[in-house]
């Protein structure tokens, strides 16, 4: 099928994918940190730490949440789920805890431990803060906590049908929130998946879309996140799920690229759900699927149905992470299997460099990477600090003690980890 509907004509780039000079302090605004790619330019990052050693706070939270904080100045924002209520939270970065709003109620857990309706992140401009729950509730406060407005878009773009719940993490660009709402019913002539633009200081709509895809069953749903491909020549939204990775116009929404075989017609299976979101640097886009499935390495200047099209992968690599995102820098690939296999290969060849095992675990957190170390965070609270590139080098093994699947989060010199139970800094005393 081709559900291609208009291109815009690129110029190839080169495959850049270096990064800006190291700075002394960053927010982290979003999911994905201050790029939207998992990478921070600090310096000085802790790399040795316990449930004791180097902790500067440890904050108790009211309930659990997979949810990775976000920090911007003094404060973080981070979710929970406190009973029914679904909650947005304001820290101070020295620990204390500064306001609460409830942005929905009606939470849910997904398979026991996995996760429940908090599970997506909220992000900020240092301005306002926003927060979208698994129940479709999406709240624009003040970073001092006063509601500014208050929505659910299955109000306008339908009622969810996802049998693990909406976990995808809106994406913030100059102001406008990109959200992916792939879900299904079983009946393609009823099915309501969307993608929407919505203006951040309003939610006035900017735009919606239609998602078109052949999927069925299981594969309908998606779990992963958007995210932006950047480059000096182009910049695009990214969704990925039922099937597909497309590239959307920012400016309204249209398709500029689709690709598929992330589950082939000839082997299909039908709970092949996509967890684990892309990982994008200029000139390429690392597009994961699940269930030990491929992995590709997809050009950035891509225009039409590229399914078939040879010339559009960089490479292609058997055995996807499942639910950890591809971390990319200094031209390396980082890929964190569930099982705790880190794959390490090159961006622009796919030549596997190593295939290690870190810790004998689930692992649900997306890898970050700062000063020369790559953090992989294994679901029991072990998280392994590893020495980026080529080689396979463990530089530690840090226990917290307590579950863990929320991404470590790096700003001004201090990691802030969120287990199910509490919130730490880490860093120097």
């Amino acid at each position: 099928m081709r559900f291609f509907r208009s291109a815009f004509a690129f110029a190839v780039p080169s495959l850049a994918l270096s990064f800006a000079a190291p700075v002394l302090a960053e927010n982290w605004g979003q999911w994905r940190g201050p790029l939207g790619n998992g990478v921070s330019a600090e310096t000085g990052v802790p790399t040795k730490w316990s449930a004791t050693e180097n902790v500067l706070w440890k904050l108790p939270l009211p309930g659990p949440a997979g949810a990775t904080p976000v920090v911007w100045g003094d404060r973080i924002f981070l979710t929970a789920a406190d009973g029914d209520s679904l909650i947005l939270m304001c820290v101070s970065t020295d620990g204390k805890p500064l306001w609460t709003q409830v942005v929905g109620h009606g939470n849910k857990t997904a398979r026991d431990d996995e996760g429940n309706s908090a599970s997506p992140s909220p992000c900020t401009d240092g301005k306002y803060v926003w927060s979208f729950m698994g129940t479709g509730d999406l709240g624009c406060y003040t970073v001092d906590g006063a509601e500014v407005w208050k929505k659910n878009v299955q109000d306008a773009y339908g009622k969810f049908d996802i049998q693990f719940g909406m976990s995808s993490t809106p994406v913030l660009h100059e102001g406008v929130l990109y959200l992916q709402l792939i879900h299904g019913d079983g009946n393609p002539k009823t099915r309501e998946a969307r993608v929407v633009a919505l203006k951040g200081e309003t939610g006035e709509e900017v735009w919606a879309v239609e998602r078109p895809s052949d999927a069925r069953a299981e594969c309908e749903h998606s779990y992963a996140s958007p995210i932006l491909y950047q480059d000096p020549e182009r910049e695009y939204l990214v969704t990925h799920g039922a099937d597909y990775i497309v590239g959307h116009s920012l400016v309204d929404g249209t398709e500029i690229f689709r690709c598929g075989n992330l589950n082939p017609e000839r082997s299909y299976n039908p709970t092949l759900r996509l967890v684990a979101s892309p990982a994008a640097a200029p000139g390429l886009i690392v597009v994961p699927s699940a269930k030990h499935g491929p992995v590709f390495g997809l050009k950035g200047d891509l225009m039409g149905d590229v399914t078939d099209d040879e010339s559009a992968y960089r490479w292609k690599l058997q055995d996807t992470p499942d639910v950890p995102s591809p971390l990319i820098v200094d031209g390396i690939v980082y890929l964190c299997r569930e099982n705790g296999v880190v794959v390490a290969l090159g961006a622009a060849s796919g030549e596997v460099f190593y295939e290690e095992r870190t810790q004998d675990d689930r692992h649900r957190a997306s890898p970050v990477y700062a000063d020369g170390h790559v953090y992989v965070t294994a679901r029991r609270g072990v998280v392994t600090v590893l020495k980026a590139g080529k080689e396979f080098e463990i530089v530690s093994e840090n226990a917290m003690g307590e579950p863990l699947s929320a991404s470590p989060v790096i700003s001004n010199g201090r990691i802030y980890l969120r287990t199910f139970d509490s919130l730490y800094a880490i860093g120097a005393k």
